[in-house]
């Protein structure tokens, strides 16, 4: 009997006890479902963050003012603030960097301001942040109405301001060409809308549609005080040589802060790709449990269908000494009960993936991210799924093929 033969006999076995498959299939499709769904929502919010990290660019990095410096003082200790980047340090740091790559400096203006536009106004939770003319090219924002300053607007720090998507839905009713070249109130401040920044969504850039983009030199002269922290970026031209760009920004900017050849840097250098490295590894934990939560299911199935298998062959004891004494062999016996249960196996598993998908992206696009399909996960979910086959099959097979077919015959 060739294999052919014995794949739509076990087909015909799974079909006669429907209740019984479905109830074992529902049980092992839970599982997969557990298994693809959660791995498969992680990889849509890894996808979502590393789109929306993506502004800085995997060949970009960014330059901060460090954190806390602890210090020993007689005997004791106290903490002393790191200085903050100064307007002077940061402009000073793009011109001698300027050959290197493409720098950018912004100043985060106000977190909490309230943006008007006649009898409508915002809540006070509009980001303000003033930028230099490298700053689009940088941070990968995109106009999508209107235009960026020009240089007579920045270099003379013009009342002029790009907002974001928010902004225009809440003031303008979501009309982008009916707030070109409208006068907005910004904090008691009068400013022209000039255009309007492309929406980014949800997720890790949650406010990126709640800003208001102004003139650096504008935002200096209206927000900033000795205590600002300018902020730096930085975009290679050349992602290889980004360890040594890096290397070199970090001797600049010890020479821009004064740092003496003894002292620590009291400023932190953070390349974009570093954080989603970040994010990766610190996923792998939740991957792990993940993966556990799924197995640990499928392994309370694959008791499940072991027994279903053992009362199978006890059921059909007379069936199996009939197969033999018409001349079906031990092996012919074993691979018939063996694709019994991987048939099951293999079905739950396609309904827990088709489950598991949309489940899936579900969490992903509550994220802000787009559709994926995870071909990884399925062939894993599927690859479990004819393990768990064979392991709750071997048993209950190797029994049917060890019976006696005379015993068999006998059997009532």
């Amino acid at each position: 009997m060739d294999t052919k033969e014995v794949i739509r006999i076990s087909w015909g076995n799974v079909k006669a006890n429907l209740l019984r498959t479905f109830l074992t299939l529902i049980i092992i499709a839970l599982g997969v479902m557990a298994l693809v769904g959660i791995l498969t929502a992680i990889d849509g919010i890894i996808y979502s963050m590393s789109s929306n990290f993506s502004h800085l660019g995997a060949n970009s990095f960014s330059i901060n003012k460090g954190g806390m410096n602890m210090r020993k003082h007689e005997g004791g200790r106290h903490t002393k603030e790191v200085e903050s980047i100064s307007y002077d340090q940061a402009m000073d740091f793009k011109e001698r960097f300027a050959e290197r790559g493409l720098v950018s400096i912004s100043l985060g203006a106000s977190g909490r301001s309230t943006i008007q536009y006649q009898n409508k106004k915002t809540n006070p939770t509009i980001k303000v942040r003033g930028v230099d003319e490298n700053y689009f090219k940088v941070a990968g924002y995109e106009i999508e109405a209107g235009r960026a300053f020009s240089t007579h607007e920045l270099e003379n720090g013009l009342n002029k301001a790009i907002i974001g998507m928010e902004i225009v839905k809440k003031l303008f009713d979501g009309g982008i060409d009916l707030s070109l070249n409208k006068t907005i109130t910004i904090d008691e401040q009068k400013y022209i809308v000039v255009g309007v920044l492309k929406s980014k969504g949800s997720s890790m850039n949650e406010g990126a549609d709640k800003r208001v983009i102004i003139p650096l030199l504008k935002s200096k002269l209206e927000y900033a005080a000795q205590s600002s922290n300018y902020n730096i970026n930085v975009a290679v031209s050349n992602p290889i040589k980004m360890d040594e760009t890096v290397s070199l920004a970090l001797g600049e900017m010890r020479i821009v802060r004064g740092l003496k050849s003894y002292e620590e840097n009291n400023f932190d250098i953070f390349k974009s790709d570093g954080i989603i490295e970040f994010l990766k590894e610190n996923t792998v934990k939740l991957r792990a449990a993940t993966i556990a939560i799924g197995l640990i299911t499928l392994l309370g199935a694959a008791i499940g269908l072991m027994n279903i298998m053992l009362v199978s062959v006890t059921e059909r004891t007379k069936e199996i000494g009939i197969a033999k004494a018409l001349g079906a062999t031990r092996k012919w016996i074993l691979f018939q009960f063996l694709f019994e249960a991987m048939i099951v196996c293999l079905l739950g598993g396609v309904m827990g993936i088709l489950l598991a998908i949309p489940l899936g992206n579900i969490v992903t696009y509550i994220m802000g991210g787009s559709f994926i399909i995870p071909w990884a996960w399925m062939l894993l979910g599927l690859t479990v799924c004819i393990i768990v086959g064979i392991i709750s099959g071997l048993y209950p097979a190797l029994k049917a093929a060890a019976l006696d077919p005379v015993e068999a015959l006998r059997y009532e």
